[in-house]
Formats: C-alpha cells, sequence, structure tokens
C-alpha cells in the first residue's frame, strides 16, 4: 500500500472518528501526520484530549465504505497529499477566531463529485454568492443574472445548493456554456441528495462543475455543519458576495469569515424597507462590504481593473431566475 493510500484511508477514517473540523484533531494531526493520528485513535492511544472529541464507534470499515461510495459515484476523496490540493487558500483558515466552538484548521480532506481539479476551481477567478433562503424574486434574479456573467466570463461561481439566493447562483451559471461552471459546497455527504428539492439541480452541477464536501458519504446535515461550510466557501473563493441577508442570518456569518480571513466582501443592496436586504446594508454600513449593483462591480474586485472584458453584460435568460 502507497503512503498516498494510506493517508487517505487514514484521513477518511478522521472524518468518521469525529468532526473533521475538530480544533483538537487539527493540531494533534500537525503534530503526529494522519497515519499515525488515525491509528493512535483506533486504538484509543492517542491523548486524553483528543480522545474526548472523537467517537469510540469509529471504525475502519466506515472509512472504507465511504471511499468506495464515493468510487460509485465517480467522485473521489482529494486531501493535502495530493497534488491538486490548494494548500495556499487554506493556510488562514487556522487563525480564524473559533468564538461558536465550531471552526477547526484546514479540511481533513473534501469529497469532490465532478472531473475539474481542485486547484483549478480554486483559482483567482473564483466567487462565492451567498444569500437567504427566504430570497425574494428581485434577490433571486439578481443572483442569477450575477452568476450567469461571471460564469460567461470564466469566473467559477461556488454557493450552497441551498433554496432561495444559492439555487439561483447555481441555475444562472449553469446557463452558460463556459468551462469556469458552478460549484456546490454541500454541509452533508455528497451522496446524502440534500436538499430534496435541489436533487435535479445537483445532478446538473456534478455534470458541468463540481459538488465539494468535507464530510464523508452517509453524513446527514446539521445545524453546525452549515455553519462550517461557510469557512471552505470563504477560503476558496477570491470575494463573497451577500444578495439579501437578514441581520442574524448564515450569509453574514459567511461575509465576516471571508474579511477575517482577507478576501472581498461585497454586497447587493436592496430596496430600504426590505428585511431581507438588511444584513445587506449592515454590512455596507459598517464598512465589512463594499456595495455592488453588478457582476461588472464584482469583476473589477477580483481582477486588475484594467483586464476586465470590457464586452456588453449579457441578459441573462429569464428561466434561469425562476424559482425551483
Amino acid at each position: 500500500m502507497s503512503s498516498s493510500t494510506d493517508a487517505r484511508r487514514a484521513r477518511a477514517f478522521l472524518q468518521h472518528a469525529t468532526e473533521p473540523t475538530n480544533p483538537i484533531l487539527a493540531r494533534y494531526l500537525v503534530e503526529v501526520g494522519p497515519v499515525d493520528a488515525a491509528h493512535h485513535v483506533s486504538e484509543r492511544t492517542a491523548p486524553a484530549d483528543v480522545l474526548t472529541e472523537t467517537r469510540l464507534d469509529a471504525n475502519w470499515m466506515r472509512a472504507e465504505a465511504g471511499l468506495r461510495t464515493a468510487a460509485e459515484l465517480g467522485a473521489r476523496f482529494v486531501i493535502p497529499e495530493d497534488d491538486e490540493w490548494p494548500a495556499d487558500v487554506f493556510g488562514g483558515l487556522s487563525t480564524l477566531a473559533a468564538d461558536d466552538g465550531t471552526l477547526g484548521g484546514p479540511p481533513l480532506g473534501l469529497w469532490i463529485q465532478g472531473e475539474p481539479r481542485l486547484d483549478k476551481l480554486a483559482s483567482t477567478r473564483s466567487v462565492a454568492i451567498v444569500g437567504a433562503r427566504a430570497a425574494t424574486e428581485y434577490g433571486e434574479h439578481h443572483a442569477a443574472e450575477f452568476a450567469y456573467t461571471l460564469a460567461s466570463r470564466n469566473v467559477a461561481v461556488w454557493s450552497g445548493a441551498a433554496y432561495g439566493i444559492d439555487g439561483a447562483a447555481h441555475r444562472g451559471a449553469l446557463a452558460t456554456d463556459r468551462p469556469a461552471g458552478t460549484v456546490a459546497v454541500l454541509p452533508c455527504g455528497i451522496d446524502c441528495g440534500y436538499p430534496a428539492g435541489h436533487v435535479g439541480l445537483l445532478k446538473r452541477i456534478a455534470t458541468s462543475g463540481a459538488i465539494v464536501s468535507e464530510y464523508p458519504p452517509g453524513m446527514p446535515p446539521a445545524r453546525h455543519r452549515f455553519l462550517q461550510r461557510h469557512r471552505l466557501l470563504a477560503a476558496i473563493t477570491r470575494a463573497t458576495v451577500v444578495i439579501e441577508a437578514g441581520q442574524r442570518s448564515g450569509a453574514r456569518h459567511a461575509a465576516r469569515l471571508a474579511a477575517e480571513l482577507g478576501r472581498p466582501v461585497l454586497a447587493m443592496p436592496g430596496p430600504v424597507s426590505s428585511a431581507v436586504s438588511a444584513g445587506c446594508h449592515r454590512l455596507i454600513q459598517d464598512g465589512t462590504a463594499r456595495l455592488v449593483t453588478s457582476a461588472d462591480d464584482v469583476i473589477t474586485v477580483i481582477d486588475d481593473p484594467e483586464e476586465v472584458d470590457t464586452d456588453p453584460e449579457a441578459a441573462v435568460p429569464a428561466e434561469v431566475a425562476s424559482r425551483s
């Protein structure tokens, strides 16, 4: 068995043994490496603080079953030992303030369904579009329009595959025929079909772009995993765009993490009377986000202004802005 195979199997085991973003496990992994860490956890010889954070029912069979499921789906488990791992974009994750007790270091590995290489998807021409699930027609239309134009200009559009703004952004990007495509980051295993109403959308995304998760196959969604998903979106993309967000929304959490990582945060304003845009307005007012009103504004931020495509902005097909 090769060392890379050992590391892949070990990291898959550790993802089952505890939450893959556990900061205590992350520190231990740096100290002893993935293979020794996995065996120490399996044999219950790891330090007490590490064992306290791990599940007693973790076993190697579950890890191997996850790898088999991924292979059956045409997916792969990409780890830091692989040459397509974008180590540079994850470096800052260890510095995030764990004020909610959920944040850890870089991912143990990422499960990817789709052909594009992870390092290509995490290029400098990538944007996260996030926002409200209970989005308005105004928000969904502009999310789709932004995504369509960005993807048309070879900017990879990342989002969370949720209802509302996320879904509209994915549909907008899918309406183009450009190779940049769209990427969905899930708060669960890639085989869970979540959310149920977006199963068809997820299949389209996997065909032309990619589905990404740091949770092994079979892992169900949970509230804290939605929060963890935000840190991946913030870290792996060049900028985060918020389109409709309430005062206490997950989208504002994603924006905060992006700002902490030194990534540009952009927000689209809405009607002053709209509660679903109040979070965007607050991000702009407190200086966390820059106000944007078009995809051109976004491209100006992620590219050198002199190199921005000056072609007229293509109109988004009306059907891509419709609800699922």
